[in-house]
């Protein structure tokens, strides 16, 4: 561990109250409340808030019972800890981090999974590189409804770090490895691509902070996530995102922020060949974006060259979900040892790896000047389940989408073996054949309660009521689903025997995350009272003295500010 980052990041109270002078990079300065010039935005993806209170705090059989998360339990000492919050529903990635980033739901922002469906939309030109079939496409015509593939497989060749971008360098992946072809049509648009951004429904964050003329910029995992610029796609200044299910390559000049070098590849094994797959690899993936982020904290792009520090800004941690959710042969296996989550010896090192990185970055802010005035919030997209591990059920074969068979659109249904598969995780969003009686599949559904895992069935008003009615006529929405199936805790539809945990589910477990924002001027306080990651975006805004109401996804559903955030704020 960095000694010197520990002793500056203890001394978070004594360096709020020290006078300070800027750094001579470019500052973006457009913007601010009276405190807050800067917001750093972390997502440590699948962190649950019993992962940070037992680091923070010390658990039985884990480091002697002492903490083991230094650096976010002294910056805790000045934050608001949120302890019960709810991320989106479902608790997938791709509408996680929409929740983050526009203060929306699945309602709003039309985002319900990675890979979805849309019954306005018509499949991509070429198959995408996770399965989705290539298909027709009528300009102005009535479309076919597609599976909507917003994963790697967009990307032109998803097993590179750089997803393939023409001229890009080994490690350099973004918006430029988007393979059109790869993308889904929507034929009233004369069948044009729908890029990430404006697949998105409403503004984001980053769109509306741009606009206001502050820089901008992400780090995350597939070019799919550039979603963040919001439509029209201008409101991001630098994107970054090497892709995290591609082939691992060694990377010169990266290190772990605990000073281990990742010149050559960690783990050679044959399930190391891939940084998902890897307990060791993915803290090197990890590291390279901790890298690029600390370019951009110095004022630089996020490879290197001049700009400004940005108003907003972040980066997505891969780390702690791995070592929650794999089991690597030979290597070991990840998860928690009990119900009171116990890390595994695997997932207690991609926390400690996670925390020496936050580390780093608090310390970088300090070097840059900035850190006074930076609000930094430290939340996930999605938690992970099952905590109980002992629970952990992997069914490919029962699932509702199987079951329900030729009901399901083809692009979704299990009976289509050389597709991208259905929807499905510890969730199971379903899409039925126009025509199809809802009614009628849910009570195949009911009678198969056993075999399915049956935890509860959505649909009609019970779906109705927080995604609206799925359909094409007027006042329908073509993306939501017509039945969502939440299984019992613990069954997974996948069928991995290389998994231990999942998510995507409503479950506590998938649902419960980290949420933590922290300025040195904060008094330490902890609130019970229930929030969500959706009060994320409308916080951010308000911090950056800018309205909330600028969210489109705050006007629609009203998702309020933060109200302990916004009283420190206003001290």
């Amino acid at each position: 561990m960095n000694a010197k980052r520990l002793v500056l990041v203890a001394a978070v109270a004594a360096v709020a109250l020290a006078s300070w002078t800027p750094g001579t990079v470019a500052d973006s300065d457009a913007l601010g409340s009276g405190k807050i010039k800067h917001v750093l935005l972390l997502s440590i993806d699948g962190m649950h808030a019993v992962d940070f209170y037992n680091c923070s705090h010390g658990i039985a059989g884990v480091n002697n019972g002492n903490p083991y998360c230094p650096n976010m339990a002294a910056l805790s000492q000045t934050a608001i800890n949120y302890v019960n919050v709810t991320s989106s529903k479902p608790s997938d990635s791709f509408p996680g981090l929409a929740a983050i980033v526009t203060g929306g739901s699945p309602k709003s922002t039309g985002l319900y999974y990675d890979v979805a469906y849309d019954r306005s939309l018509d499949p991509p030109t070429i198959t995408t590189g996770t399965g989705l079939a290539g298909g027709a496409c009528t300009p102005y015509a009535l479309p076919t409804g597609t599976t909507t593939d917003f994963d790697q497989g967009i990307e032109i060749d998803d097993t590179k770090l750089n997803g393939g971008a023409p001229g890009a360098s080994p490690t350099n992946g973004g918006i430029a490895s988007i393979d059109p072809r790869k993308l889904v049509r929507d034929p009233q648009m004369g069948c044009a691509p729908v890029y990430p951004w404006n697949f998105v429904r409403t503004n984001t964050i980053f769109s509306v902070v741009h606009a206001a003329g502050g820089y901008t910029a992400w780090i995350d995992k597939h070019a799919s996530y550039s979603f963040t610029a919001g439509p029209g796609g201008t409101g991001l200044n630098d994107y970054y995102s090497p892709e995290v299910d591609s082939n691992v390559i060694a990377l010169p000049g990266v290190s772990t922020s605990e000073g281990i070098s990742c010149a050559n590849i960690r783990d050679t094994s044959s399930a190391g060949s891939v940084w998902s797959a890897s307990f060791q690899n993915i803290q090197c993936y990890d590291a390279l974006k901790v890298k690029a982020l600390l370019n951009e904290i110095a004022g630089k792009t996020h490879t290197g060259g001049a700009a400004q520090i940005p108003a907003l800004f972040g980066m997505n941690f891969q780390s702690v979900y791995i070592g929650e959710s794999v089991v690597e042969p030979g290597v070991g296996t990840g998860g928690y040892k009990n119900a009171a989550a116990e890390p595994s010896d695997e997932l207690l090192k991609e926390i400690e790896f996670v925390d020496a990185s936050v580390g780093d970055i608090i310390e970088a802010l300090m070097d840059a000047g900035i850190y006074n005035d930076t609000l930094v919030v430290i939340t996930a997209k999605h938690g992970e389940s099952p905590i109980d591990t002992s629970q952990y059920v992997a069914d490919g074969t029962n699932t509702p989408a199987t079951l329900l068979g030729p009901a399901i659109p083809f692009s979704e249904s299990p009976l289509n073996t050389t597709g991208i598969g259905a929807t499905e995780d510890d969730v199971s969003v379903l899409w039925l054949k126009p025509g199809e009686s809802i009614p009628a599949a849910v009570n195949l559904l009911d009678a198969n309660a056993a075999a399915i895992g049956l935890g509860e069935i959505y649909y009609g008003p019970t779906l109705a009521l927080n995604y609206g009615v799925g359909g094409l006529a007027a006042g329908e929405d073509p993306r939501s689903p017509d039945i969502i199936v939440t299984p019992n805790v613990g069954i997974t539809y996948s069928g991995s025997t290389t998994m231990i945990g999942d998510h995507g589910g409503f479950a506590h477990d998938d649902t419960n995350v980290i949420l933590l924002v922290a300025n040195p001027s904060f008094s330490s306080q902890t609130v019970f009272a229930g929030v969500t990651t959706m009060q994320v975006a409308p916080t951010i805004l308000q911090a950056l003295g800018l309205s909330p109401s600028a969210l489109d996804a705050v006007k629609i559903e009203g998702t309020p500010v933060l109200t302990e955030v916004a009283a420190e704020l206003a001290k």
